[in-house]
């Protein structure tokens, strides 16, 4: 559960949400990314209340200005690289095929993994596989990318490059938000929140905490 969250996260910031297990990290991850519903409070996107957007528009929001990186990778085995980083286009019917191939190719060269598009994904390693797994959230184009525990199951070199990978996102202007209980991956945010028992208790920017603002988003 969460409690008097008040949170605002600006277009283009790099965030860490950091906690011990059931602090409510990946609650709040659930909700600001659209996968739950919050049972009191507001929540604001781009300033439009979210309460009051049906199914569809939720759907719409999910399948096109947010995506997830998770840290299972959650890959077709038996499929390509190119395939897997192609299917959330294919609810995109809108989406001409060469445009489609465009962003599939586009996506996979900023993971730097051109030279393994034809790859099936379980010939990866797993530095490999979680790269392929953000150049499939990447290929919607969306305005954030939310990261849950993206090095958790990589030893420390290939978490490393999935963070490096994840910082140049967040050069290129995406919203990067990191859920994580490593803290040397948190500091490679340039903002660190600190859960614990649901409540946010510190708010951190390259070493200087915020003054808690009452324009939250979220409560």
């Amino acid at each position: 559960m969460l409690f008097d969250i008040d949170l605002k996260i600006e277009k283009g910031e790099s965030l860490a949400i950091m906690g011990p297990s059931g602090s409510g990290k990946s609650t709040l991850m659930h909700i600001i990314g659209f996968l739950d519903h919050f049972t009191s409070g507001t929540f604001l996107f781009h300033g439009e209340p979210t309460r009051q957007m049906d199914d569809d528009k939720l759907a719409q929001i999910r399948a096109t200005r947010v995506s997830f990186v998770f840290q299972a990778f959650n890959l077709l085995p038996r499929t390509s690289v190119k395939d897997n980083v192609m299917l959330p286009l294919i609810y995109h019917p809108s989406i001409p095929v060469d445009e489609r191939e465009k962003r599939v190719k586009k996506a996979i060269e900023a993971v730097d993994l051109s030279d393994r598009s034809d790859f099936l994904s379980n010939q990866l390693s797993g530095g490999q596989k979680q790269r392929v797994a953000i150049a499939r959230a990447l290929v919607t184009e969306p305005e954030v990318i939310f990261a849950d525990e993206p090095t958790g199951n990589l030893d420390s070199k290939s978490g490393i490059q999935v963070m490096s990978a994840l910082q140049d996102l967040h050069e290129a202007g995406h919203t990067i938000v990191i859920v994580t209980h490593e803290k040397t991956t948190a500091e490679h945010a340039d903002r660190i929140i600190q859960l614990y028992d649901g409540r946010i208790v510190s708010d951190t920017t390259k070493f200087k905490t915020r003054v808690a603002k009452k324009e939250s988003s979220l409560k």
